[in-house]
């Protein structure tokens, strides 16, 4: 599975964000990609006010990427924001292609670090599987549940998309996690975060530092803090190679 990590930052305008999605799948494509990640927050940055932009998963943002990862016939998984019925909006990570047309809703929300994600945004409460793909977003990387929980439903690769928030220790914290949530299952995880915006925000803007975790806990690859795209090949027979020799998963008791 050739994977390609878009590594952007994000504008508060949806519609140049789109034309810079538009930009990166073509160039992921022509390089043989068959599934591109996008950050969380893709359709618009943190900082920006997310009620206003919230669209449902037919609207013409997500319709729109959908017809560009069917032009080039590939999966696109990016962050957008999607309206909930309590009047705050779901951190969803659209997933669409010629075949698929799903949205994951973040079920761990950012309550940490002097920020209340909750605040604005609402709860998901169901994993998504596609295939041998599961999805997942940022916080999410701190509990070893979701992503247990994901190779149970027979995921060999995790797709995180992240904005991660700066400051001391952050990107110590964002490359140990991400490892070893891959030990965890024994899943690849590709994890791709924001690029670092170089300005100060309170707001999760992103440090870059984008990785992909094989299912033994290694760095298989890794980015910069400056926008990138990170082009790599998961071998999937590795993930049961690697249950064989670390069955975790088998010989869990609780």
């Amino acid at each position: 599975m050739r994977v390609a990590l878009s590594q952007i930052t994000s504008a508060p305008s949806p519609s140049a964000n789109l034309e810079l999605v538009a930009a990166q799948v073509k160039t992921a494509a022509a390089d043989g990609a068959s599934v591109v990640l996008f950050p969380e927050a893709t359709m618009a940055c943190f900082g920006t006010s997310l009620g206003p932009i919230a669209e449902p998963l037919d609207g013409p943002w997500a319709s729109a990427v959908r017809d560009i990862a069917s032009e080039h016939d590939v999966l696109v998984v990016a962050g957008m924001f999607t309206p909930s019925p309590d009047g705050r909006v779901f951190n969803t990570l659209l997933a669409t292609s010629r075949a698929h047309h799903v949205g994951y809703d973040k079920i761990h929300l950012y309550d940490a670090f002097g920020f209340q994600e909750s605040r604005t945004v609402a709860p998901g409460d169901d994993l998504v599987v596609l295939g041998d793909i599961g999805l997942a977003t940022c916080y999410d990387v701190r509990f070893p549940g979701v992503f247990t929980g994901l190779a149970d439903e027979g995921t060999s690769v995790v797709l995180l998309g992240a904005s991660w928030g700066a400051g001391p220790g952050k990107r110590e914290q964002w490359e140990l996690l991400v490892r070893a949530r891959a030990l965890d299952s024994t899943c690849w995880v590709v994890a791709c975060g924001q690029a670092d915006p170089g300005v100060p925000s309170k707001a999760p803007t992103g440090i870059g530092h984008s990785l992909v975790a094989a299912p033994d806990g290694s760095v298989f690859a890794s980015a910069g803090a400056d926008p990138e795209l990170l082009v790599v090949d998961l071998d999937l027979d590795r993930v049961a190679r690697v249950r064989e020799n670390i069955p975790v998963l088998a010989n869990r008791r609780l």
